[in-house]
């Protein structure tokens, strides 16, 4: 039997009662040949450079930690201001640092985004493909996530009340475990094909 791949989970909206926090759980629930793990973000000091180092804030150390453990990232997020949220850059750059030695390096990763009004997330999207390619994440093409209407989709208790969503959500999903096997490491691939 192979063993699933383990994604990371970062939300880039900090409310308890967050729309795109709803759809990350939609999503895992989804996602029947991985296992997941949400890694908070909302309590990791900002990155300054001098704090780095063997005296480096320790909500940074077990951040790397489960960012190194996962063999991919899932990334939800709402759109602040045609950007992504403060948090979730942060995030980004923590991982990211002491130079030359990126978490985030080679780690397939999927960005859904959500949002009440239209463009679902359009701009977040994009912004946050940009600092993929620099961290050198294979970000998953297609198909695109933009959900649209968010606030309409989803229960009070976070349940999808949309089929066609549903759909959608699954091919989304089934794409992403795809693209995992497609970018994974060979050591990964070879286990999890065994």
């Amino acid at each position: 039997m192979s063993q699933p791949f383990t994604v990371g989970v970062l939300v880039g909206s900090l409310r308890k009662d967050s729309v795109n926090l709803k759809l990350a759980n939609v999503l895992a629930s989804l996602g029947h040949g991985m296992m997941f793990d949400f890694i908070p973000i909302a309590d990791l000091p900002l990155y300054n450079p001098d704090l780095d180092g063997p005296d480096a804030p320790v909500a940074w150390g077990q951040f790397r930690a489960r960012i190194r453990a996962v063999d991919a990232v899932l990334f939800v997020t709402p759109e602040y201001n045609r950007s992504i949220p403060g948090g979730l850059k942060n995030a980004l750059d923590v991982g990211s640092r002491p130079m030359g030695r990126s978490v985030w390096n080679g780690k397939p990763a999927a960005i859904a985004t959500a949002s009440p009004g239209g463009i679902g997330g359009f701009g977040a999207n994009h912004v946050l493909r940009q600092s993929l390619v620099f961290l050198n994440m294979p970000a998953m093409q297609q198909p695109e996530a933009y959900i649209g209407g968010a606030f309409d989709l989803l229960d009070a208790e976070g349940r999808l009340v949309k089929r066609e969503t549903k759909s959608f959500l699954e091919s989304f999903m089934r794409h992403f475990e795809i693209w995992i096997v497609r970018n994974v490491s060979d050591d990964l691939r070879v286990r999890a094909l065994s």
